[in-house]
């Protein structure tokens, strides 16, 4: 996907941006009179990301906050009333996981039980937003002076994390977890949209912002070696960081699993009364299998209660986005040495990711905005860059509530992906077959020198539509073939989630989600032709 579809696409918006210099919406128009839609589109998916995205810099907001202790709020479980053991839901869940659904987001069981707003959510995303806005208030000049840290910075936690990482019990099992391809995953399909979304989240493809960012170039950039050079240090990082990751990962299903065969090796001791030096974690398998040779009768009554300890199962039990960030690391920092240091580093680091992502976020909103003349005559950069902080911060603030969560999830599954993928494929078509590919080369060779060669040609022409096509096509299958759209709903009595249906209202409100963004290229296409048309009664009856 990388090589097909992320340097390609990469390329082909830094190359519009830079001979346009425009944003989106004013790139496409210039293409196409009736091709600002997309533009429009891009725009609308990009307020969705800013919408929930902040919302999980807040959550690092709350955790950096509550690092600064003694004791890790998330590092054990609080006391009942009585004072006489741990809350039942904690015991039934975990202390990380508590702490995240119960403290964090003091969630609902259900996506029907609104709740109030989470005062202490708000006012970290209230702050959140105070940073993007102090970040972006002079438009590109200020960003581009925060990047060079934000993007810096989380080299170095990461390389300080690898080293830590690496020293750690376990680190190899998630090392080889890791590296061990499971090569039926390739027939199915949604490994594909996986990758797809990750290459187009990751480099920002369909958003505008690369052609936002890109209007600014100088007219005789080399954005074809930026392109090339980008996206490769884009996903070496990726997998820089999953390396730090599962390090990490192995660790904690290395400490999982040999707490789960002390507590079976204890079991064996007390139930057949055996020396204690009789069973070590070497030959617990053997013992097990004897016992049950030898004692069939007491071995079957104990078997209920005996655990299946499984190193391979622990890892298979990965989480992701939120759950791998706040709990699995969270977890992790907590059985280390000094984890306030770790968690404070840790925390840190996704703060500067979560603010540098933001930043290209945002600008890929206010840029298409100061194209249009009312903003750039009645408004300065400071005020736009103001408005739209505010607008997102007043909505983003539904995400705050205890039944946010739920919402924030259904954003980020619905909200950008399907329209993503539409509207890069028209982006494609619209440069290859409206624009002209030929055009489009004669474009690049004033702006660097020197043409495409034949392989951007080919994946441009036929390719890269050819596969975002089979991946609409399976995305929408899959929507369709997997019945009721469903999301994880927290049962705090069994201290763990548990897969509920969407109610209609919800089932709703997905559809609006998928069609909201991409509904706004016919519906712009059909407005610039109605004011094309002639007489006047035409457009009137439009």
């Amino acid at each position: 996907m990388l090589v097909l579809e992320g340097v390609p696409l990469f390329y082909m918006e830094l190359a519009v941006g830079q001979k346009m210099r425009l944003g989106s919406i004013g790139a496409w128009s210039a293409i196409s009179p009736y091709l600002g839609g997309v533009g429009i589109a891009s725009v609308v998916a990009s307020i969705y990301l800013c919408l929930y995205y902040n919302v999980i810099n807040a959550w690092s907001f709350w955790y950096l906050f509550h690092s600064f202790q003694e004791v890790l709020p998330w590092a054990e479980c609080p006391l009942n009333s009585n004072h006489t053991g741990y809350l039942d839901e904690c015991r039934k869940a975990t202390a990380t996981q508590y702490f995240f659904y119960r403290e964090t987001l003091n969630i609902t069981s259900a996506i029907s039980d609104g709740g109030g707003v989470h005062v202490g959510q708000a006012l970290c995303l209230l702050l959140a937003w105070m940073v993007v806005y102090l970040c972006i208030i002079r438009g590109i000049a200020s960003t581009g002076k925060v990047v060079y840290f934000t993007a810096t910075f989380p080299y170095l936690v990461l390389f300080v994390y690898l080293i830590r990482g690496l020293t750690l019990h376990g680190a190899l099992n998630g090392l080889k977890y890791m590296f061990t391809p499971k090569l039926e995953q390739l027939a199915n399909p949604t490994t594909w949209i996986n990758a797809a979304t990750q290459i187009f989240y990751s480099l920002g493809l369909g958003f505008g912002s690369l052609i936002a960012f890109a209007s600014y170039n100088h007219h005789n950039n080399n954005f074809e070696r930026q392109a090339i050079a980008v996206s490769l240090i884009n996903s070496s990082t990726s997998i820089f960081a999953c390396i730090v990751t599962f390090s990490i990962y192995g660790f904690k299903a290395t400490l999982n699993y040999e707490s789960c065969l002390e507590r079976v090796k204890l079991l064996l001791l007390n139930t057949f009364s055996l020396a204690e030096d009789t069973i070590n974690v070497d030959n617990i398998t053997y013992w097990i299998t004897e016992l049950n040779k030898t004692h069939p009768n007491q071995f079957a009554d104990l078997l209920p209660k005996l655990e299946s300890c499984d190193l391979e199962a622990e890892l298979d039990t990965a989480v992701e986005g939120t759950g791998l960030a706040f709990i699995v690391y969270t977890e992790a920092i907590k059985n280390m040495p000094l984890p306030q240091l770790w968690s404070v580093l840790y925390f840190f680091m996704l703060l500067l990711l979560g603010l540098g992502s933001m930043l290209g976020n945002v600008t890929a909103v206010t840029t298409p905005l100061r194209d249009l003349r009312f903003v750039t005559h009645y408004l300065s950069n400071e005020t736009t860059n103001g408005l739209v902080c505010l607008f997102c911060l007043v909505l983003g603030l539904g995400f705050t509530t205890r039944s946010g969560n739920y919402w924030l999830t259904m954003f980020n599954d619905y909200g950008a992906t399907f329209a993503l993928l539409l509207i890069v494929l028209i982006e494609i078509i619209s440069v290859c077959y409206i624009y002209g590919l030929e055009q489009f080369a004669k474009d690049i060779e004033d702006m660097i020198g020197h043409r495409p060669n034949w392989y951007w040609k080919i994946v441009w022409a036929i390719v890269s539509p050819l596969i975002i096509i089979m991946l609409f096509i399976f995305y929408i299958i899959n929507y369709i073939m997997g019945g009721t759209p469903t999301y994880q709903a927290w049962d705090k009595d069994l201290g763990q989630s548990v897969t509920t249906p969407y109610p209609p209202y919800a089932q709703a409100f997905i559809i609006l989600l998928l069609v909201s963004s991409i509904i706004c290229i016919p519906l712009s296409a059909l407005y610039t032709y109605c004011n094309r048309q002639r007489p006047e009664s035409t457009i009137s009856m439009c």
